[in-house]
């Protein structure tokens, strides 16, 4: 008698109705469903009320959340989960949320025209580029400051710079948020940060470190990685999340650049959505790597020994991981 479990469509149903709970979510954090629950429980007709929404539209969405498990129900009152209470309520330090305000405007639009990208192999529009990016980036570099700053901070501890003598210069290219930089200067009084990143998103740059108080430590250059000029003598290169945007040959150049940039014994330090050498897993840097196929003309995502190659060839020495609360290990190496 076969104990093999019966094939069901149960998992492909799942998939067929995948795009509900994001857009439950955004469209919780857009009526501030989470914010109004932090604090106490509240019933359907006391959420409405201090939401403004329609209590037939939240009764759906909220009890989807409850099914997700992001919401609890006892009895007529809603709560939050420890999960939501972490990082869906927007004045947490942890919030989350900031990845779904752009999903359904500036996301799914060009995801629907998947067909065509991978009948062409072109992007529905091409993000990595100066003109269009610079828009996409300059809201969405903030929104997303929390998935790097644990990571930034890691890197801080793990490179201990307050334990070297006299100013120790950050190189922090594709900048954005100046997440990498300020963790970095956060962890040592000594650190001077080099922000590098188109005009248009370094305004959103020094806002934010300005937020941190941190502006008299930062320097700016605006300009595109490929054709701005770095300087040199640089202790530390942070490259956070930028080679899947780039490619394989634009990346390549780029360590090349990077590597000139620092002194001897310099780090270069690397965030990256890793994928396993194999190509099969994890499965939220493969889904990412489709990501840069709907947004980018040659993005992807690489795995550790790609990167290790292409720092070998760039002249760095021990490539190697570094364990960090992100969706990948950041990879270190050092200029000899």
């Amino acid at each position: 008698m076969s104990t093999t479990a019966p094939v069901t469509p149960e998992r492909i149903m799942q998939f067929a109705w995948g795009y509900v709970p994001t857009l439950v979510i955004e469209s919780s954090l857009k009526h501030h469903v989470f914010d109004v629950l932090d604090g106490a429980p509240k019933t359907l007709a006391e959420t409405a009320a201090a939401t403004g929404a329609s209590e037939r539209g939240l009764r759906s969405v909220m009890n989807v959340l409850v099914g997700l498990g992001f919401l609890a129900k006892d009895g007529e009152r809603y709560s939050l989960t420890p999960e939501s209470e972490a990082f869906l309520v927007s004045t947490r330090p942890g919030f989350q949320g900031g990845i779904f305000k752009h999903t359904s405007q500036q996301l799914l639009p060009k995801w629907l025209q998947l067909n065509d990208v991978i009948a062409t192999g072109r992007p529905a529009k091409a993000v990595n580029q100066e003109g269009d990016g610079s828009e996409f980036f300059q809201g969405f570099v903030k929104d997303i400051f929390p998935l790097s700053y644990p990571s930034a901070t890691v890197l801080g501890k793990h490179l201990a710079l307050g334990q070297r003598k006299g100013v120790v210069k950050v190189l922090d290219l594709a900048a954005g948020s100046g997440v990498w930089g300020i963790g970095l200067a956060q962890s040592a009084d000594n650190v001077t940060v080099t922000a590098v990143d188109w005009e248009g998103v370094l305004p959103a740059t020094r806002e934010v470190v300005g937020s941190f108080r941190l502006a008299n430590r930062f320097s700016f250059i605006a300009g595109d990685l490929n054709a701005a000029e770095f300087g040199g003598d640089y202790d530390v290169a942070t490259l956070g999340h930028i080679l899947h945007s780039e490619g394989e040959r634009r990346s390549k150049a780029l360590l090349k650049k990077t590597f000139a940039a620092l002194k001897s014994g310099g780090t270069i330090a690397i965030a990256e959505f890793l994928v396993n050498d194999d190509r099969k897993g994890p499965v939220g840097s493969l889904l990412f790597a489709a990501n840069m196929l709907v947004n980018t003309d040659e993005g992807d995502t690489f795995s550790f020994e790609e990167i290790a190659g292409w720092l070998k060839e760039a002249g760095f020495t021990n490539a190697r991981l570094l364990e960090a609360p992100g969706p990948s290990p950041l990879v270190l190496a050092t200029k000899p």
